[in-house]
């Protein structure tokens, strides 16, 4: 059976990108239930699937350590939990980019690693009404000034380079170089800038829209938004990057992984000084037309 890829809430299932994707587990209010329900549930599912990728967010805390503390009960070292520094929605997209990818031929171990991977290609933002409690993103006097003044608008980049900019006629964000389709999520802003403006600008290839996250309002620091993220959606794509990086065997738990750290029992690979293998190797570049580059 494939590796399953869990999510902590139900929002952050989104629906399939294409008929290879794998339905998202939902672990729905795993620190609310009884302990041992949801220490059924978890043993369950490494019963059934061998492994177990959980994508949750860092304003989950009490979720995480729940999982943890179900990790050291059952004494195991197939469940990854993976909580890297994304908005809501890119941290949406990226669970469905690893359910993608849990239908090829990728062990565990390569699988969780790509999650770190994966996050280097995409571009996550949003349309504030205010920048006045953001607490993601850099912001100057001037723009926290502006923020309190009615009608103000800001176009905000949290990844991977944080932008802020004050939404007007020049107004314009950096974006991805190579081709990518546009997640758009509305909350109570309007999102024409995002698909009438940053769109065409980004030069997105498709554009797909989505409900808004429960978590993205406390995120932003604010309800008035819209979220979007910027991702590769081609399968093919995707597969490629995760194999064109050089994979290596974890010498604590003996799974194959890519990168300096093991996922799932969290050992770093040891590094000798006249060893180049050791040495971190910078994401593959893609071009716009989503050619591999071979340098």
């Amino acid at each position: 059976m494939p590796t399953a890829i869990a999510v902590t809430s139900a929002d952050m299932a989104l629906p399939p990108q294409d008929e290879r994707t794998l339905p998202a587990i939902v672990l729905q209010d795993v620190h609310r239930r009884p302990l041992e329900q949801a220490l059924a549930e978890v043993q369950a599912l490494l019963d059934q699937h061998g492994h177990l990728i959980v994508v949750s967010s860092l304003a989950a805390p009490a979720a995480e350590r729940r999982l943890r503390t179900i990790r050291s009960l059952l004494e195991s070292d197939r469940i990854a939990l993976f909580r890297p520094a994304l908005p809501p929605l890119a941290l949406a997209v990226l669970a469905r980019q690893l359910r993608q990818l849990a239908s090829c031929d990728l062990g565990p171990g390569v699988l969780a690693s790509a999650g770190r991977l994966l996050t280097h290609y995409l571009h996550a933002g949003a349309v504030l009404g205010s920048v006045a409690r953001l607490d993601h993103v850099p912001v100057g006097l001037t723009a926290h000034a502006k923020s309190w003044m009615p009608g103000s608008r800001f176009g905000v980049v949290a990844h991977p380079e944080p932008q802020l900019v004050r939404i007007g006629p020049e107004a314009a964000l950096a974006g991805p170089e190579f081709g990518t389709w546009l997640l758009v999520a509305r909350g109570r802003l309007p999102g024409d800038w995002v698909t009438g403006t940053l769109a065409p600008s980004w030069r997105i290839l498709g554009l797909r829209e989505t409900p808004l996250p429960a978590e993205s309002p406390a995120w932003w620091g604010t309800g008035r938004i819209t979220e979007f993220c910027a991702y590769l959606p081609d399968l093919s794509i995707l597969y490629q990057l995760v194999t064109s990086v050089r994979r290596t065997t974890c010498h604590w738990c003996g799974i194959d992984v890519i990168g300096d750290r093991c996922v799932f029992c969290s050992a770093t690979a040891p590094v000798h000084e006249d060893d180049p293998r050791g040495r971190h190797r910078a994401p593959r570049q893609i071009t716009p037309g989503h050619r591999m580059l071979t340098g």
